[in-house]
């Protein structure tokens, strides 16, 4: 099942891919009612949710950011159609979807996370490696560890300048793309990845379930990950101060 289930996960997201490949439609950027996880849904939100919902249901019952929990089954199907919907509105190159399978055992199946702007995609099945590939070729490989990244990423940094400061004073450079199911995904390529806030299933269920292998420390309101255990530390240390 767990390989037609990511055939399905692709095949929807080459279809979401190659329609905003045409450009954001203006119907698209219209507000909408509160989604399930707490954000205005746009109708780009909906479309991608529609895409996916069609694709998936006959495998469980889907948990979306947009509309919660659709239809009905032993599996449980966590996404998020639209990651970065503010990005893809003015065109930054950084948003996508992460979708997550959860067997009837509340085990981690699948995990599938893609960004829309350049086509790449990362999935995992339960028990192999993490592979990457592009829904142009729809070829895949192994991803790489890049140990010397000289920058991480720091989700929602503009409202924890501190920290930020801090982790500058310790010359650990960041960025924040704004997509975070994304920037896990890209884990492997950067020196670490922060989050700091509330955290929400439809960020982080399918995305950290591609960062096995990395130090990882998480809790209500804060995520680390990052290929070393000293950097790890250090912004625990950050984090831990800057809460007191």
């Amino acid at each position: 099942m767990n390989k037609d289930f990511l055939n399905e996960v692709i095949k929807a997201n080459q279809i979401i891919y190659n329609s905003i490949k045409g450009g954001i439609k203006p119907e698209w950027q219209l507000e909408y009612s509160e989604g399930a996880g707490g954000d205005i849904s746009s109708g780009l939100d909906l479309y991608a949710e529609s895409i996916f919902i069609k694709h998936l249901s006959r495998f469980g019952k889907i948990n979306s950011e947009e509309s919660g929990i659709v239809g009905e089954g032993d599996n449980t199907i966590i996404i998020d159609p639209l990651d970065g919907s503010s990005n893809a509105y003015a065109n930054f190159p950084y948003y996508g979807s992460s979708v997550a399978l959860i067997d009837s055992s509340n085990l981690m199946a699948v995990a599938v996370v893609c960004n829309f702007a350049n086509g790449d995609i990362f999935y995992k099945i339960a028990n192999e490696k993490l592979l990457v590939g592009n829904l142009d070729t729809l070829e895949f490989k192994e991803e790489k560890l890049y140990k010397n990244a000289k920058v991480g990423i720091f989700e929602r940094s503009y409202e924890y300048t501190n920290i930020g400061k801090e982790l500058t004073a310790l010359e650990l450079k960041y960025r924040a793309p704004g997509a975070v199911a994304l920037s896990l995904a890209y884990a492997h390529r950067v020196n670490y990845v922060l989050f700091v806030g509330p955290i929400r299933i439809y960020d982080f269920t399918a995305g950290l379930s591609l960062c096995e292998g990395l130090k990882v420390s998480i809790s209500d309101n804060y995520a680390i990950v990052t290929h070393s255990e000293d950097i790890l530390h250090k912004i625990e240390n950050i984090i831990k101060e800057d809460c007191k």
